[in-house]
C-alpha cells in the first residue's frame, strides 16, 4: 500500500507499507492489534530544522498496540520485555535497533501521538512530560489538540509537529510497482521451530526447574546468553549456587564494565571450573570475587587467575588467629568503635584481616575469632 502523507522527513509524499502480517497478539498483558511492514522515512529533526535521509527506504517492522498500558511505567516495562522477546528470536540486537511511537490521551483531553522516540528512557521521559503537559492545559481549560509531536529529549519537551491525521487522510492506495508475496504454511511452520524459547517462558520454566525466585529466574534471562550460560554451569554445580554467583556476581561485573554477557570473555566453562574451586574450598569466596573481576577481559581459566594473584588455597585456623590478632591490636579504634555499637567497625576488622591474608581466610570463620577476641 501507499499512504500518503506530507511531512518533511518523506520526499515522495507517501510511505509504502504492507497490510497486517499479524493479528490479535499479546505481550505483558498488553494486546498486540497487529504487525506490519514498512519502510522507514527520514530523520526530521525540528529544533534543527534538517532531515537526515541515512534510514530512509530501509524496511522495519511496527507493532502497534491496543490501548491497554496505564501509566508510564508500565510502558517501560512492555518495552523492555518486547526488546527482550525481539533480542531472543535475533530480530533486534538490543534497544538501539528501537523507535517507539507513543500516544497518549487524558479524559477530556484528544489523542497525542510522540514520535520516533529512540529509547525506552526517552519513551518514559517523554510520556512524563506529556502527561504533565495535558494535565495543565485541562486545569486551564485549554483544549488538548489531537496532534503529532516531537520530544527534544535535551530540553525535557515535546513540541507540535503537525496535527494528528485520521486513517482516511491518508488516502491509502495499492502500490502498483510491489506486487503481493503469499507464503506457504509450511514455511511459517518451518520458521516458528528456529525461534528460540520466548523469555517470559523461560523465566517460568527456571522458577519451576531450579525452583528459582521469579526476580532471579528474570535476572538470569534478561540476556539469552546469560540463560544459555547458566543452563550449562547448572548442569554440573548446584542450580541455586550458579544462580547465586551468576545473578550477584557475574551481573556486578557486567554492569562495572558497562558490558552485556555476549560482549565479555565470560564463559559457562570457566564458570564451572570458578565454583568448583570455591565449593571444594580451594579457594576462598573473596577470592573468587576477585577472579571473576577479571573474566570480563581474558579467557584464561579460573586456576590460571588464581595462580598469578596467590590466591590458591585457604590458610589454616592458626594463621588466621595470627592475623586477627595483629589486625586488633593495630586498630584499637575499630575495636571501641564496635562496642560503641558501630557494627560498621566489625566489618572493617574483617577487611584488615582478609588483606594481611591475601583474601585466603575465611571470612565466617574470620569474624568468629574476631568476636571471640574483642
Amino acid at each position: 500500500l501507499r499512504k500518503h502523507y506530507d511531512y518533511p522527513d518523506l520526499p515522495s509524499g507517501y510511505q509504502r507499507t504492507s497490510v497486517p502480517i499479524g493479528y490479535n497478539g499479546e505481550l505483558n498483558n498488553v494486546r498486540i492489534r497487529e504487525v506490519h511492514l514498512e519502510e522507514d522515512p527520514g530523520q526530521y529533526k525540528p529544533d534543527l530544522g534538517v532531515v537526515d535521509f541515512n534510514r530512509s527506504g530501509i524496511p522495519l517492522i511496527e507493532i502497534v498496540t491496543e490501548p491497554d498500558i496505564k501509566s508510564p511505567e508500565e510502558a517501560r516495562n512492555f518495552l523492555r520485555e518486547l526488546i527482550r522477546v525481539l533480542e531472543y528470536s535475533k530480530c533486534a540486537r538490543g534497544e538501539g535497533t528501537m523507535r517507539a511511537d507513543v500516544n497518549i490521551s487524558l479524559e477530556g483531553g484528544k489523542r497525542v501521538e510522540i514520535k520516533n522516540i529512540n529509547s525506552i528512557k526517552g519513551a518514559y521521559k517523554a510520556l512524563k512530560f506529556e502527561m504533565i503537559r495535558q494535565k495543565n492545559l485541562l486545569k486551564r481549560g485549554v483544549e488538548v489538540k489531537q496532534e503529532t509531536r516531537a520530544f527534544l529529549e535535551s530540553q525535557m519537551i515535546t513540541v507540535p509537529m503537525r496535527l494528528k491525521e485520521e486513517a482516511e487522510d491518508y488516502r491509502y492506495i495499492p502500490d502498483p510497482d510491489l506486487p503481493p508475496m503469499k507464503f506457504q504454511q509450511k514455511l511459517v511452520e518451518k520458521i516458528k521451530e528456529t525461534i528460540p524459547e520466548p523469555p517470559h517462558i523461560k523465566v517460568k520454566r527456571f522458577m519451576k526447574e531450579y525452583n528459582l525466585e521469579e526476580e532471579h529466574a528474570r535476572v538470569l534471562t534478561s540476556e539469552i546468553e546469560l540463560a544459555d550460560a547458566f543452563e550449562e554451569v547448572a548442569k554440573e554445580i548446584d542450580p541455586e549456587f550458579a544462580a547465586l554467583w551468576m545473578r550477584d556476581e557475574v551481573k556486578r561485573v557486567l554492569y562495572y564494565n558497562k558490558m552485556s554477557f555476549k560482549e565479555s570473555k565470560i564463559t559457562a566453562k570457566n564458570l564451572i571450573e570458578l565454583l568448583k574451586m570455591i565449593k571444594n574450598k580451594e579457594i576462598t569466596v573473596k577470592a573468587g570475587q576477585r577472579i571473576i573481576e577479571k573474566m570480563p577481559h581474558t579467557r584464561k581459566n579460573p586456576r590460571k587467575i588464581a595462580e598469578e594473584l596467590g590466591l590458591i588455597g585457604i590458610i589454616d585456623e592458626s594463621d588466621i588467629i595470627k592475623a586477627v590478632e595483629k589486625t586488633i591490636k593495630e586498630n584499637p579504634q575499630a575495636v571501641k568503635d564496635y562496642y560503641e555499637g558501630k557494627e560498621a567497625a566489625i566489618n572493617f576488622l574483617v577487611g584488615q584481616v582478609m588483606r594481611l591474608t591475601r583474601g585466603k581466610a575465611d571470612p565466617t570463620k574470620t569474624l568468629k575469632l574476631i568476636k571471640e577476641r574483642i
